[in-house]
């Protein structure tokens, strides 16, 4: 098996007010948290370069492209957003939202690819929300389709939260499969009516959450074979997480992110990861939970032959 691609760059960190929600350094904590651990020589470090902003345009409005790049958001808009606009802001957010497809055209080629970011499944059409600017969900399985990739994608959202910008770009596409698992009493308060979206009461543990994933990947399987899935890995699932309620553990996320993996390699179907949310301020253990997903593609993926 040759090296697993992660897509990254040095410029994903950004500054946010002390005491945010957000932790603007993840991005750089979990690629140092990732060097450090025994599994860490089966990746291949990829870095990410900026989106073109005639392509962005095919998942957002020109003019809410303009206004973001251009500092000219108003208060009501940047308090929706939640993030504060800056240089920084604005240069993660051209390269975050590549990096999920360059992602995925590596996982095409290798069955597996993972992007050390994205995950901005808030972001809609016309508007940022959610700590989210663009949606790099949307934006990578739109390219692929338009570029001839393949025919079929499914965008498999984990986040606790539901993916409601991805569901708003993507709904009137039938080759895009959007798929959600989230809280029923969690952001955003008014829900999205997707491809598929199964709402989880408060408190799920991982039994439960697993059983309830496995019917679910059963489901789509049967209504949308995809060619390729994007999996937004969020770990916001996690007990201790400052915004989730569904009481998973380090286990139970792990156990979530293989079966998924393990699912689709049986069937072929390549897969390209995203952090997707995860809040502590503890942020050597935020770094920790988002390296699941990565120790999880090592163990289906770098392990064998």
């Amino acid at each position: 098996m040759p090296p697993i691609p992660i897509i990254s760059h040095p410029d994903y960190d950004i500054s946010v007010p002390a005491g945010h929600r957000f932790v603007g350094q993840k991005f750089s904590d979990l690629m140092t948290y990732l060097a450090q651990q025994p599994y860490w020589v089966g990746f291949d470090v990829i870095q990410t370069r900026p989106v073109h902003l005639s392509n962005l345009r095919a998942v957002h409005d020109v003019d809410y492209i303009a206004d973001f790049a251009y500092n000219r958001l108003d208060n009501t808009a940047l308090r929706r957003l939640g993030l504060p606009w800056s240089q920084r802001l604005l240069k993660r957010s051209f390269l975050a939202v590549n990096g999920t497809y360059q992602a995925a055209q590596l996982a095409l080629q290798r069955g597996i690819a993972c992007h050390a970011a994205g995950g901005t499944h808030h972001a809609h059409r016309s508007y940022g929300s959610g700590f989210c600017v663009f949606n790099d969900l949307a934006f990578a399985a739109h390219a692929l389709i338009r570029h001839h990739s393949v025919r079929r994608v499914l965008i498999l959202d984990l986040d606790v939260h539901q993916g409601d910008g991805t569901i708003d770009i993507c709904t009137q596409n039938p080759a895009l499969f959007t798929a959600s698992l989230h809280g029923e009493n969690n952001f955003p308060f008014e829900k999205r009516q997707g491809s598929l979206d199964i709402t989880l009461t408060d408190g799920l543990g991982d039994d439960a959450y697993l059983a309830i994933l496995a019917e679910a990947l059963d489901r789509i399987w049967a209504e949308f074979e995809p060619e390729l899935v994007i999996y937004d890995a969020g770990v916001d699932v996690h007990a201790d997480d400052g915004l989730g309620r569904l009481s998973l553990s380090y286990d139970g996320i792990l156990q979530r992110d293989m079966h998924v993996m393990e699912f689709f390699k049986s069937r072929n179907i390549p897969v390209t990861t995203a952090i997707g949310g995860g809040y502590s301020r503890d942020r050597s253990e935020l770094a920790r939970r988002h390296s699941i997903v990565f120790a999880a593609a090592h163990a289906v993926y770098g392990t064998s032959p």
